[in-house]
């Protein structure tokens, strides 16, 4: 490895994880891809995560350890970032692990594509014994998700790459940094690479373990709440599929249509039109909005349509009566959940 010049940097920030930290170093420590460094960020752990990290350092020059004042997870990755010096920055938490081909593979995957600004990989959701039924379904979709297409189209809906997996070209991670706009940072930043296109791929092997508890960030910190994601993903749509557009169609009017249509009128966008499949509904208006069949959108053909349904299923059906009409996945019509 060249000491100014590693080819891979893996981004890893540490807050009290005395726990588990030690199988995530040693995950890293046995990574076939050996040209890599591990840059360290402890954010004012108060257990002995700074000291592993220190003896882990002193045991292997590929680990760079700094220790920073507790100021959370964003400004962690902000700090580690700017200390990276790999043309590839791979993230990694300190509750998780990956398996010791993930860096060789999600490299060569990069450099063999040069359209892809980032990729991602399967994963392992753990411990299974208390998984939910949500996060096995979540999982599942994740792994649906085999292309740059499939996860352009489908980046409304979900995080469509377990930010653990990530690696991304560090031109890229310049251009799109890190941000605290207290919604989660993963899902803001694949948004904006995704607004190029389908700059995002996956390495379709379970690489990651990726561990699920009730002490994550995710399931504690309130930008992680339900809410802050309909923000992110509206505000998102708002500068992405539609930009052009202050009118659209949304298809779905339940609780989760309900709140993504409020966060879009907070932006200035407004439904011309909703889509129901109920004949009872057909005509009538909800807050002024005309119902229509999902077949009188052959008349509306200029409007972008949202279609905005919690669950898979009702989402394929939805997918599927759409291009029967001609309608163009992620052009003339995006799914949001």
């Amino acid at each position: 490895m060249s000491a100014a010049s590693p080819r891979v940097s893996i981004l890893l920030p540490v807050w009290n994880a005395e726990s588990t930290l030690e199988t995530c170093l040693r995950s890293i420590e046995r990574q076939s891809e050996s040209d890599i460094e591990c840059v360290l960020v402890d954010d004012g752990s108060t257990d002995r995560s700074l000291e592993m990290a220190h003896r882990q350092a002193d045991r292997d020059p590929r680990f760079r350890v700094f220790a920073e004042p507790h100021h959370g997870l964003v400004d962690s990755l902000i700090k580690g970032t700017a200390r990276c010096r790999g043309a590839f920055v791979a993230r990694i938490d300190a509750d998780d692990w990956m398996h010791r081909d993930r860096l060789r593979l999600q490299r060569a995957a990069l450099e063999n594509h040069p359209e892809l600004d980032a990729v991602g990989c399967f994963v392992r959701i753990f411990p299974r014994k208390t998984l939910s039924n949500g996060r096995r379904a979540y999982e599942d979709w994740l792994h649906s998700l085999c292309d740059p297409e499939a996860l352009w189209r489908d980046r409304f809906i979900e995080c469509p790459v377990a930010h653990p997996t990530l690696m991304i070209r560090s031109e890229a991670l310049a251009e799109n940094p890190y941000r605290d706009r207290a919604w989660p940072e993963d899902y803001d930043l694949m948004l904006r690479l995704l607004r190029k296109g389908p700059r995002i791929g996956m390495v379709t092997r379970r690489l990651v373990g990726w561990r699920d508890d009730a002490n994550r960030l995710s399931r504690t910190h309130s930008n992680y709440e339900q809410q802050r994601f309909t923000a992110c993903r509206a505000w998102h749509l708002s500068h992405d599929f539609l930009r052009n557009d202050r009118r659209y169609v949304l298809w779905g009017h339940g609780r989760t249509g309900r709140a993504l249509r409020k966060a879009l009128t907070e932006l200035g966008h407004e439904p011309a039109l909703i889509v129901d499949v109920h004949p009872r509904r057909i005509g009538e208006r909800i807050h002024g909005v005309e119902v229509i069949a999902p077949e009188a959108l052959d008349q509306h053909r200029e409007l972008p349509i949202v279609v905005s349904v919690a669950h898979s299923g009702p989402r394929a059906r939805i997918r599927s009566a759409l291009e029967s009409m001609g309608f163009r996945g992620g052009v003339d019509y995006v799914s949001a959940a």
